[in-house]
């Protein structure tokens, strides 16, 4: 399995050119690294000196740069959702549009570039994934699908099976099923079979994302007070979505001990300012070993014994945070990121009796 970094922080501080030297330093430690470019702009062709397409295509030794083309995935996409409806409709309809005729919606990059990386780890080529987002913000909802995606799959196919209108129609799912599809499934069938598949998927990234030997992301950042306080915000974003914050790197600028605190307990890493285009040493040498990634403070912890859910929230303040629960599960709202947290069968359907917010976690007692 592949160790997909990604690199959060404010636009500007050098998220793409500490992505290259990250992908350049592994390398050269002889770790296969993919490079995943999600901009369509110039600027990283520029910097590898490559000019980049919709393949990997070779950088140095041990080292392939790949830049999403958008429209392409969607294409190659849409062929396997005509493929997938064939499979079980006995007369498609979707046969009938083509992937070239398709325009690109709101998130669809987003949902395209993770399946994009899904398939890049799958072929097991590489050791190393590097991911460089359009920005930080898409980067986390990216990261976060998975998650939400299976609250939706989720909640509605429960919503809709206790309904009026899911048990009137039941009796006719069989029937129905027969005629239209090529198999005959019962109500319950109908439920689970289609989205299987998908259901899986999820479940594989939801786990990915919350193990730190599988998936981290480190803050960059400079010296300027907009940058510090953006890295904190995306710091905390990034826990709601279940996402590891291995650390920072402090870039063109020097450590202090009032710049420390304020990321503590992560280490915090200074880089060096780039001399010259090509040499990519000096700021290699000053990235950190990211396989440490797992000694960071996890996003959630769950201790039953206490009856208690610990959730590492960075960056927010108490009145930034707010709990609420509905049913079975427990909603935690911080920042522009939701989470719905899952409890285990022994806290399952238990009240909420207290929460406080003390040295940085929310804290929730059963």
């Amino acid at each position: 399995m592949a160790f997909i970094i990604t690199f959060l922080g404010k636009g500007g501080t050098g998220r793409t050119t500490i992505a290259i030297a990250a992908a350049k330093q592994l390398s050269s430690l002889g770790q296969r690294v993919l490079l995943v470019g999600q901009d369509s702009g110039p600027a990283l062709s520029i910097l590898l000196g490559a000019s980049l397409s919709g393949e990997p295509q070779s950088i140095e030794p041990n080292f392939q740069a790949v830049q999403l083309e958008t429209t392409v995935l969607l294409e190659r996409s849409w062929e396997e959702v005509k493929q997938l409806e064939a499979q079980y409709l006995r007369s498609p309809t979707l046969k009938n549009v083509y992937g070239q005729e398709l325009s690109i919606l709101p998130g669809m990059d987003s949902a395209l570039a993770l399946n994009s990386i899904r398939e890049y780890e799958q072929i097991n080529k590489y050791d190393v994934i590097i991911y460089d987002g359009n920005s930080s913000q898409d980067t986390l909802r990216m990261l976060g699908m998975p998650e939400i995606l299976s609250w939706y799959f989720r909640r509605f196919r429960q919503v809709m099976a206790e309904s009026d209108l899911g048990k009137a129609l039941s009796p006719f799912i069989q029937p129905i099923t027969g005629a239209i599809f090529n198999v005959s499934w019962t109500a319950d069938e109908l439920a689970q079979q289609p989205t299987n598949q998908s259901t899986q998927m999820l479940e594989q990234g939801k786990s990915a994302v919350a193990d730190p030997s599988r998936v981290a992301s480190y803050l960059v950042t400079n010296a300027d007070p907009a940058a510090i306080a953006t890295a904190k915000y995306f710091w905390g974003g990034a826990q709601q979505v279940g996402l590891t914050v291995g650390g920072v790197l402090l870039n063109q600028s020097s450590t202090t001990e009032t710049l420390a605190a304020e990321f503590a307990p992560l280490e915090v890493s200074a880089l060096p300012t780039q001399s010259s285009a090509d040499d990519w040493q000096p700021l290699k040498s000053a990235l950190p070993d990211f396989q440490q990634a797992a000694k960071a403070p996890r996003p959630i912890t769950i201790d039953i014994a206490s009856r208690q859910v610990r959730l590492f929230l960075p960056g927010f303040s108490k009145k930034q945070v707010k709990l609420t629960q509905y049913g079975p599960e427990v909603t935690v709202e911080a920042g522009d990121q939701r989470r719905n947290i899952i409890l285990p069968p022994q806290l399952s359907g238990q009240s909420v009796k207290g929460a406080k917010f003390q040295d940085q976690y929310l804290i929730v007692s059963f």
